[in-house]
């Protein structure tokens, strides 16, 4: 019996979904944190990334993707593992966070995050 191999997302899905997420972030950063204590610059810039991060590294193993996956229909997916671990997560996710692996992809759109986390991302809708 061959599996059916799940869809891939668009570009454009993969980019609102991860504008979706930025935008959380940063309103957690300045309408949460903000409130509760001072913000130097130098925060400003490092505070939204740690969220994202974080969002990330937790949600794609404990919930098959961010709060902005989920939202355009997308989930993150382990290629040889029936589920996605913590330490993926965190590789996926600190990639992500340095963007230029996030935007090299391979001939199937895979990001080198989602490579060197052995992910992917499918549609789920």
């Amino acid at each position: 019996m061959s599996q059916i191999e799940p869809s891939r997302p668009s570009l454009l899905r993969r980019l609102v979904g991860i504008a979706i997420d930025w935008m959380a972030c940063l309103a957690i950063t300045f309408g949460l944190i903000g409130q509760l204590t001072e913000i130097t610059p130098a925060q400003q810039s490092w505070y939204p990334l740690l969220i994202l991060f974080v969002e990330h590294a937790l949600l794609v193993p404990l919930a098959g993707g961010s709060l902005g996956h989920r939202l355009v229909g997308v989930a993150v997916a382990p290629v040889h593992r029936p589920q996605t671990t913590i330490l993926q997560g965190v590789i996926r996710a600190a990639l992500l966070c340095l963007v230029i692996p996030a935007v090299i992809t391979d001939g199937n759109g895979d990001g080198m995050h989602d490579r060197a986390a052995g992910t992917r991302v499918i549609r789920t809708s």
